[in-house]
């Protein structure tokens, strides 16, 4: 357990770590007789710890989403790095969603071009297709897919509606969005939800094996 002191305003919060290395918080003490205490960010702090845990079943999210396994996945209609138009609803083959943090970061290059190592084997073998999103721009979105030369849509989301939609959790205590993966039937029923921010390279393994 790691005990955090906050000595102006008498203010204890206690961390500890249980038996499956999630994080619980818990506010200890609270004196000071002007000062409130926001119960959002102890709830930030329980709520997003298991991003960075290690995860004892992969494959399935610590983390409360929206969108669960056995449930239909939101539509959406979002533009591509070529400006084309993709809805979800129209495709008709499993499909991979990988929702990541942010273009040409060093994490989201690693996720992305594993996914793109892999694209032709998961498009002949389980005759799916794989769609990348995060909240950057149509311009950002060629950039980034220029530099890797991917061959499989990356979707700008700008203000995060899809994101919202789907419920993904964000990580690092809520400061960072969460990079989670959602495997699609070709009905768009969700077979299985991957959440893992810091092993980028996991998701398509976790992808391949849903």
């Amino acid at each position: 357990a790691i005990a955090l002191h906050n000595s102006p305003s008498n203010i204890r919060v206690l961390v500890k770590r249980n038996s499956r290395h999630n994080l619980r918080v818990f506010l200890l003490t609270h004196q000071h007789p002007t000062m409130k205490t926001s119960a959002a960010l102890v709830a930030a702090f329980a709520g997003s710890a298991s991003a960075f845990a290690p995860s004892t079943q992969p494959r399935i999210s610590q983390t409360a989403l929206n969108l669960k396994v056995g449930e239909t996945a939101p539509d959406f209609s979002l533009v591509d790095q070529n400006d084309k138009t993709f809805t979800r609803s129209a495709n008709k083959k499993p499909l991979v969603v990988y929702f990541y943090p942010a273009d040409s970061t060093p994490g989201c290059t690693v996720q992305a071009k594993a996914f793109q190592d892999e694209i032709q084997s998961i498009r002949k073998e389980y005759k799916a297709d794989v769609v990348g999103i995060s909240g950057q721009g149509a311009e950002s979105k060629q950039k980034f897919a220029s530099e890797l030369g991917l061959d499989f849509s990356i979707l700008a989301d700008e203000g995060d509606a899809v994101r919202k939609s789907f419920g993904v959790p964000k990580a690092a205590f809520g400061f960072l969005p969460g990079r989670v993966t959602y495997v699609l039937d070709k009905e768009g029923v969700c077979t299985s939800v991957y959440d893992n921010l810091g092993d980028a390279a996991s998701h398509i393994d976790a992808a391949k094996d849903a």
